[in-house]
């Protein structure tokens, strides 16, 4: 070789770098999917909008999401990987400006869609990077730094959102993402290319003459953005009492299921459902979508009972529950480098479920006198479950697939991931409010007015009232208020605890499925081919 050849060669990237830049812009995505909740009040205040009204800014970025994540690996198929993840990138950000700037809740909206649809397409893109980037043996290793960010993102989320709009204004929210994204931008311009088979496959792609699969992309964004809109406003509108929610269920379900018989015979589908005959590929799915129904629906529900119940602010509720990503942060070279090679995937899966399980009954035994820390010590121990759970899960996924199908495969694994926090989300939230109202009743059932105990308590309180210097009627009247008010707080912690039982049963059964699990070399050599 001459040296001009040799000078001409470009310089090979180190992988770790690449992972590094397309992890920045996926953490900078998951980030806004909580970053934004605490803002609401203070972001419908600000364009003078109802709360009810400004859930749409959260709704709305949802829908879009859910409506990208399943075509991400045909749209990167088509155009390109690189390509397609620089222009997510670049929508995210340039909608995230444009939120920062929306005049109106309108427009904020419609901005949160854009960035939705930007957003969707980022972490489908850096799995598939990954696994394209790095060789077998490395691939657990990279799929350690994801994880970091799929949990810790949104563990921070509502932490990072309080701090801001209580020191800055809610616009910040938005803006903070414009810098990472500039700066992703060009770092993945500068470290990432495409491999020669997405090469490959965009040209056969391209020159096929296949026609795109409109009548799929249809049906797809049908069925997952109405699924979204029922999820995500079921609870609020009273379920299918409502006609608005009823509507949308009965299309998604229409959509969905025509998707899934044209999606099963069309030549080039959009999404391809045939990956999940594979055992471990569609196990994998199903404990991510695990993984997101009790993560991510615990996350929701601590900070709702820290603030509702126990008087802590949004700030100290975020810091309760953001110990479980340090947890996952700390565990997960030693997953990659040490656990994970020496037991294999399924004893860490069930290993993980269990003491996410264990966690989560010891949150259903905590009541009103429980203190900052307990909850602190829980969630540590949650933390320490899930660190078992993604990196196993990442390598069953990939097990027995040729690389050739890693784009298709990324972008199912992100939707059952997603969907799973859509469902956790929807199932808390329902059910702590059903459990909640069933605990009033017996409450109310087994201690009528006309009970001498509460007559007692009803009569000491308004002592007390009226030593603080209310007249005997006012007394009388705040006392019965605030015995109902400790009835009401009782029966919604009761709610709670409900839910955290339930989830601990769900993670439990969850565990038992890894006997299922085909074995495969955790060393990196694919059984499948490569």
């Amino acid at each position: 070789m001459s040296a001009a050849t040799s000078s001409a060669a470009p310089r090979p990237i180190n992988p770790w770098i690449v992972a590094v830049v397309v992890t920045m812009a996926t953490f900078m995505e998951l980030l806004d999917t909580t970053i934004a909740n605490v803002a609401l009040p203070h972001i419908a205040g600000g364009l003078s909008s109802g709360i009810d009204e400004s859930t749409w800014i959260l709704t709305s970025y949802l829908v879009a999401n859910a409506v990208v994540l399943p075509l991400s690996a045909w749209l990167s198929r088509y155009f390109g990987r690189k390509r397609y993840y620089m222009t997510c990138v670049a929508l995210f950000t340039i909608s995230s400006f444009l939120c920062g700037l929306a005049p109106s809740l309108g427009m904020l909206i419609f901005f949160r869609v854009l960035q939705g649809i930007g957003g969707g397409g980022l972490a489908p893109c850096e799995q598939a990077i990954l696994v394209d980037t790095f060789p077998p043996a490395k691939l657990p290793g990279a799929f350690a730094l994801y994880s970091m960010a799929i949990v810790t993102a949104p563990a921070i989320g509502p932490t990072l959102g309080g701090w801001i709009t209580d020191h800055f204004d809610w616009r910040w929210v938005f803006y903070i993402n414009v810098p990472i994204g500039v700066l992703s931008l060009f770092l993945t311009h500068m470290v990432v290319t495409d491999s020669d088979r997405m090469k490959e496959e965009m040209r056969k792609t391209r020159e096929s003459g296949a026609k795109v699969d409109f009548a799929g992309i249809l049906l797809v964004a049908l069925a997952f953005g109405c699924l979204e809109v029922v999820l995500d406003k079921g609870q609020r509108d009273d379920w299918f009492e409502s006609n608005f929610i009823l509507t949308f269920f009965v299309i998604s379900m229409t959509a969905l299921v025509a998707g899934i018989w044209w999606e099963l015979r069309t030549k080039d589908p959009v999404v391809d459902l045939t990956l999940l005959k594979e055992r471990n590929f569609a196990l994998a799915n199903f404990f991510y979508f695990m993984f997101g129904f009790v993560l991510i629906g615990s996350t929701v529900l601590l900070p709702q009972m820290l603030q509702g119940l126990f008087g802590y602010t949004a700030y100290q509720s975020g810091w309760a529950v953001s110990p479980a990503a340090f947890v996952v942060v700390f565990m997960a070279p030693l997953v990659v480098r040490f656990i994970f090679p020496t037991f294999g995937a399924a004893p860490l899966i069930g290993l993980s479920f269990i003491v996410q399980a264990l966690a989560l009954w010891a949150y259903s035994g905590l009541d009103l006198t429980a203190d900052y820390r307990s909850f602190i010590w829980i969630r540590l121990l949650q933390g320490f479950g899930v660190a078992f759970l993604f990196i196993p899960t990442s390598g069953l996924a990939y097990s027995y697939l040729p690389k050739e199908l890693n784009n298709k495969a990324s972008s199912l694994t992100n939707l059952f991931r997603n969907l799973g926090s859509s469902f956790g989300i929807a199932f808390v939230t329902t059910l702590q409010a059903r459990r909640a109202q069933v605990h009033q009743n017996f409450l109310v059932e087994h201690l009528p007015a006309g009970d001498p105990g509460i007559l007692a308590r009803i009569n000491t309180l308004r002592t007390l009232f009226r030593h603080a210097g209310y007249t005997s009627p006012d007394a009388t009247v705040h006392a019965q208020a605030l015995l109902a008010s400790i009835m009401s707080n009782q029966a919604s912690i009761m709610g709670f605890l409900d839910v955290f039982w339930m989830l601990a049963w769900f993670s439990i059964g969850s565990a038992f499925l890894v006997i299922f699990i085909r074995p495969f070399d955790t060393h990196g050599v694919r059984p499948g081919g490569e």
